[in-house]
């Protein structure tokens, strides 16, 4: 009766430590470009390229993402991306994101890119991701230097 209780458990170990690799790791996410076009006097549309990648060994979907745009920790804009984006397994996906700016949130960031060369900048907000194990809610925030 021990040995066969000794081996289920075995069993069980062993069906555990398979299943380690499919605990789901965060997709990391970095500024590649920002794009300038403005629409009127009062407000300008940036368009973020950012880099998604997909460490996990099986697919991910965005299902949802807000997030809002900081330059010199001053808050110039906002966006949400509209459509689902697939991300596969082990590889990146370049996504486009849109963010609307308004010059009045824009104007002492803008004074601030004009005088100096390196300018931070801060990217957060949260993401919806779908898996074959259900879906998760991520925030994140990234930043880094314009030069």
């Amino acid at each position: 009766m021990k040995k066969r209780y000794l081996i289920i458990f075995g069993g069980l170990c062993l069906l555990l430590l398979s299943c380690a690799g499919w605990m789901m790791e965060e997709p990391s996410v970095q500024l590649r470009r920002v794009s300038l076009h403005p629409r009127s006097l009062t407000e300008i549309h940036l368009v973020l390229d950012l880099d998604v990648q997909n460490p996990n060994r099986f697919d991910l979907t965005i299902r949802s993402f807000q997030y809002k745009l900081f330059l010199n920790e001053r808050e110039i804009g906002s966006g949400r991306l509209e459509k689902e984006v697939r991300i596969p397994a082990d590889s990146a996906v370049r996504v486009q994101t849109p963010v609307v700016a308004g010059f009045k949130n824009w104007n002492e960031s803008l004074r601030a890119v004009i005088a100096d060369k390196n300018i931070p900048y801060r990217i957060e907000g949260e993401a919806n991701v779908r898996t074959i194990f259900g879906s998760r809610n991520y925030t994140f925030s990234k930043g880094g230097k314009i030069d």
